[in-house]
């Protein structure tokens, strides 16, 4: 199924192709509970970024929450926590879940935070590959107010972003912090205004829905490589990464249309 047919049989998740030209965003859509991510939130989130991975047309992601919701996301669903057990807990925390599917996607993806991301919506948006906050979001782990600690990734994500005393913090805190500060700390790349947010993020994707799609996964591939192994093996797999592209088609005609002064147009293969 394409990314348009899959959305269309979701009730909180929609998509918007081609907006800028190779992008798909994709906005979670429960305004009742500001977007919290209940078992079909994630559910209809991992099917639409299952497609968009499959997609040959789409070269960027940016994942965001809906104007009418006021959040990102805004944590998970409490009421669904309330019930489970350990053993439950277990089950429900079986990977692949939402954050693996989104950080295993072969485009970049972008969180466009524009409202509160705590708790679970913290982690969606560490696991995507640059965070672009509005000035008025704000982030947070608060799971240590409900007797719990984040298990959805961010004692580990957060470490390796923002350096694990910032970490700390947060987690044993539950802290909130705002745009700004998040910043500050390396836990978003970029913060805008709202006149400012919308074209930001369009201008952001579009700059590398520019380029290669076989370069930008690539380039993702290498990135992520670097928090997984030590430096030699980094070095390593990056030089095969880059050995690589060295037998596609994009790679000569980029370095064609560089030496005939145009713009290049890029198969994917």
């Amino acid at each position: 199924m394409t990314v348009s047919e899959t959305a269309a049989d979701c009730e909180f998740v929609a998509v918007t192709e081609d907006d800028p030209e190779h992008v798909v965003t994709v906005t979670i859509e429960r305004p009742d509970a500001r977007n919290a991510l209940n078992a079909q939130v994630r559910d209809e989130l991992k099917r639409v970024c299952e497609a968009v991975d499959d997609s040959e047309d789409a070269r960027v992601a940016v994942l965001t929450g809906s104007d009418e919701s006021g959040a990102f996301v805004a944590g998970a669903d409490v009421t669904e926590l309330r019930e489970r057990d350990a053993a439950e807990q277990r089950r429900a925390s079986e990977r692949p879940r939402v954050y693996e599917t989104v950080e295993s996607l072969r485009q970049p993806v972008i969180a466009a935070i524009n409202g509160h991301a705590l708790g679970g919506g913290l982690e969606l948006a560490l696991a995507c590959d640059v965070r672009v906050a509005h000035e008025d979001a704000k982030l947070g782990s608060p799971e240590i107010n409900l007797g719990i600690i984040p298990g959805g990734g961010a004692t580990q994500r957060l470490p390796r972003l923002v350096g694990e005393g910032q970490a700390m913090k947060l987690v044993l805190t539950g802290d909130l912090v705002d745009a700004g500060e998040a910043e500050d700390i390396g836990l978003v790349e970029d913060v805008h205004a709202d006149s400012e947010f919308d074209d930001a993020v369009r201008e952001l994707a579009a700059s590398m829905a520019d380029h290669s799609p076989l370069a930008l996964e690539r380039g993702k591939d290498a990135v992520k490589a670097a928090s997984r192994m030590d430096l030699d093996a980094g070095i390593e797999y990056e030089a095969e990464l880059f050995a690589g592209l060295f037998a596609t088609a994009d790679k000569d005609e980029g370095i064609d249309a560089f030496l005939e002064d145009r713009e290049p147009d890029w198969q994917g293969r």
